[in-house]
Order: structure tokens, then C-alpha cells, then sequence
């Protein structure tokens, strides 16, 4: 008895028709979360408010000590009294950066140090630089 050799079955054309689905359900998945990207969330009726809008507060304060010992706040030169005038009406969580410079008398340091601790400003950040 002979044995009958089976050739290997040849695939001359690809079904693409699943492909083609796969490819629509995605199509319409995309499309339909697209209008709520677009609006950014799904659109609801907020209430309103009578309070005033929201001010915007500096997050930080510079103070810069220069090296004949004049006091600058944000580019404006203070005496000591007028720098304690105005970290009065400072919130507490302010940052606050004191810049002094290397030459500076020690004093000065320590005079608005005092003025900081007076009025319980904690978030004190000195700023030196690496050698």
C-alpha cells in the first residue's frame, strides 16, 4: 500500500474581516471618550458663590541684607521698624529667604532674626552659597 504524501495546505489570501471589527469597536471607544476629553469632564450645572475670588499671596519673601547693612524686602530698601511694620501683615506659612551677604555686619543678621522670631515667622529659609 502506497502512502499518500499530504501536501501542506497553502494560504494565498489573509481574512481581514475580524481586523476590520476589532479595528471599528476601537474606533468608536475612542470617539465616544473623545467628546469627554474634549469638555474635560462630564458637563454639570456648578453652584455659585458669593465670596470674593481668591487673591493670590506671594508663597515666598526675600529679604537681602547687603554688605554696608541696608535692609532690601523684594528690591525695596527698609529700615528695621518698616520691615517690622510690613512682616506684621505677612501670613505665617509664608516662606520667607534671607539672603545676607559675607561682609555684612553679624548685627543686622541677628536684628531681623529677632524681628522674625518676634512675630513667629518659622518658615525661614537662609540662603548661603557652596563652596
Amino acid at each position: 500500500m502506497a502512502k499518500c504524501k499530504k501536501t501542506p495546505k497553502r494560504f494565498d489570501q489573509i481574512n481581514v474581516i475580524p481586523f476590520i471589527d476589532i479595528m471599528l469597536v476601537l474606533l468608536v471607544m475612542v470617539l465616544t471618550t473623545a467628546t469627554f476629553v474634549k469638555q474635560g469632564i462630564i458637563p454639570v450645572d456648578l453652584p455659585q458663590a458669593q465670596a470674593q475670588k481668591k487673591q493670590d499671596k506671594p508663597k515666598e519673601l526675600n529679604i537681602y541684607i547687603d554688605n554696608t547693612g541696608k535692609i532690601f524686602l523684594d528690591k525695596e530698601e527698609l529700615t528695621l521698624e518698616k520691615l517690622e511694620e510690613h512682616l506684621k501683615t505677612v501670613d505665617k506659612d509664608t516662606n520667607i529667604i534671607l539672603r545676607s551677604d559675607k561682609q555684612s555686619r553679624f548685627q543686622d543678621f541677628v536684628s531681623v532674626m529677632d524681628i522674625l522670631k518676634k512675630l513667629e515667622h518659622e518658615k525661614l529659609y537662609i540662603v548661603t552659597k557652596e563652596q
